[in-house]
């Protein structure tokens, strides 16, 4: 796994065996989670037509779609699979880290 690109306090996007990783910022209230989702064919050709556009985008109809609440409506709601790759993101966020400094 690894940081493809990012929009500070906002989203990560990630490569992983040739599929990319959506990770966004979101909070409800005062409390903030991360939701991750991985970009589905329809969302990887945006991305590849409208690039960091579309991931703004994105990120903020996830954010603003509140996918975690128990009576969401979200098109995104069970689409989380950040608990899948929490170790890799934290050590690809890392390495991004340390390669930025």
């Amino acid at each position: 796994m690894k940081v493809i690109d990012t929009e500070q306090w906002a989203w990560f996007l990630f490569e992983h065996e040739s599929s990319y990783y959506l990770d966004v910022n979101c909070n409800i209230s005062a409390f903030g989670y991360t939701y991750m989702i991985q970009l589905n064919e329809y969302e990887r050709k945006m991305y590849e037509v409208d690039g960091r556009t579309y991931l703004n985008k994105l990120a903020h109809e996830i954010h603003y779609s509140a996918p975690i609440g128990e009576n969401s409506k979200s098109i995104y709601k069970g689409r989380d699979v950040g608990s899948e790759f929490k170790n890799m993101v934290s050590d690809a966020v890392k390495v991004w880290r340390e390669c930025k400094m």
